[in-house]
This record gives C-alpha cells, structure tokens and sequence, in this order.
C-alpha cells in the first residue's frame, strides 16, 4: 500500500494551467494601466517643455517691450525663430558707479530647444503674431506662440496641439 502513496515532486498539468490563467488574467489588467501611465508621464513633460518655452518667449518679449534689446519693428517685439532664445541676444547693462558705463552682456532664454515627447522630435508647430488662430502653417515672421504637432487625443479628451 505504500507504493500507492508515494509522494512525488512537481507540479500537475492542471496547477501549471490554473496558475498560467490567473497570470495571464492579471497581465491583461495590468496593461493598460501601464500605457495610461506612459501616457501621463508624456503629457506631463508636454506640458513642462510648453511651459518653459512659452516663458522664454515671453521674457524675450518683456526685454523688447523694455527696449532692452533691438528687435525689428515687424516682429511685435516677439523673437524671430526658437534659435534665438537658445543663442541669446544683447542686452544693455547700465553699469553702477561714477562713469555710468554702459556695457552689454548676453542672455540666453533656454539651454537648448526641448524635444517633443509626442512626436518624439524637436520639429515644434510655430506661430507667428501675424498667423490665423487656426492657421498650421507658420508665417516666418516671430514665434508668437508654440504647440505640438502630434494629432493625437490626452488622456482628458482634448488634442495636444490646443494645449
């Protein structure tokens, strides 16, 4: 009788499938929540890379509203393409003391242009002061504002280029 009972080591065909469903059915779960969360993390460095150059562009336009820098009068005072922000312009420093030197110096508005987590370049949609509101083609004269050019829907319903 103790031949009938001997213990033998392993697993039987019907574990191996129970456990192999369960991990499959769990996997299936998981999945998407994976995608929405890559997904997240690209709207979040979307929004990031908008938010800073959309201040570079506006603290270039402050500094032509000041007259601190010369711009063309065409230009609404908003800088002529993204390299601009990233090369930097001169700017008149009025020096302390009793000359009253006048010394320039060079600001830059951005380390580099960000890439686009969207599309995954560094080709952003321009828009000029002179453009249409819905206009994709960029004008040439000033980069007034900028956008993504992936066509695609956020996780809030909205297209990332309206951001």
């Amino acid at each position: 009788m103790s031949k009938f009972f001997l213990h033998k080591k392993g697993f039987t065909l019907t574990e191996m499938l129970v456990t192999l469903t369960i991990l499959a059915i769990l996997a299936t779960a998981v999945m998407p929540l994976a995608k929405t969360a890559v997904k997240r993390e690209k709207e979040i460095e979307l929004r990031r890379n908008l938010r800073l150059m959309r201040e570079a562009i506006d603290a270039y336009k402050r500094l032509a509203d000041e007259k601190k820098i010369e711009v063309d009068e065409d230009s609404y005072g908003y800088p002529p393409d993204l390299e601009t922000l990233v090369n930097g312009v001169e700017v008149e420093k009025e020096e302390e003391g009793e000359d009253r030197r006048s010394s320039k110096r060079i600001v830059k508005f951005l380390r580099r242009i960000p890439k686009d987590p969207m599309t995954n370049s560094f080709d952003w949609g321009l828009r000029s002061y002179e453009d249409e509101l819905d206009s994709d083609i960029w004008g040439g004269e000033n980069v007034y504002d900028i956008y993504t050019k992936s066509k695609a829907t956020a996780l809030d319903g909205t297209k990332y280029r309206d951001w």
